[in-house]
């Protein structure tokens, strides 16, 4: 698979989603995530992350993370909150807690960052990744997820 096709996206697994990520040309995944197919997507990626999750590393972390993707088809912002307490993650798409950390990015930035094709750090020193909260946790969130790299 060396095109970027959204409507097998649910058949691949997260190593081949990283690689489609990494082949796909910036400009197509934005297009992508623009359009009606960005809710399958985003819906996939934080379905995913509980099996991701990586309790043996977390060990007594227990937080709560918003992840704020920005460009939604109507102008607006995504928002999915990701829970971690007691060895466990759960993802809610609606967030019902304050957070102890606030991720902001755009659509590619947050492909790039979910497949392990882009250094969060870096983002945030250059300012494509906003983090508000607790740094330290921004820091280590890498760490906590089983990241496929292509």
């Amino acid at each position: 698979m060396t095109d970027f096709d959204p409507a097998n996206f649910a058949n691949v697994g997260p190593k081949e989603f990283a690689q489609l990520v990494k082949n796909t040309p910036e400009s197509k995944l934005a297009e992508v995530m623009s359009g009606d197919l960005r809710g399958k997507i985003l819906g996939e990626v934080f379905g995913r992350m509980p099996q991701l999750f990586r309790a043996d590393r977390a060990g007594s972390t227990n937080a709560v993370i918003h992840w704020n993707i920005t460009g939604a088809p109507d102008g607006g912002t995504d928002t999915y909150e990701v829970v971690i307490a007691d060895g466990t993650c759960t993802v809610n798409e609606t967030p019902q807690h304050d957070p102890r950390l606030s991720l902001t990015m755009g659509p590619v930035e947050f492909l790039k960052i979910v497949s392990g094709g882009a250094n969060p750090v870096m983002m945030f020193m250059t300012g494509k990744l906003k983090a508000k909260g607790d740094l330290g946790l921004a820091a280590n969130i890498a760490n906590l997820f089983d990241i496929p790299k292509a």
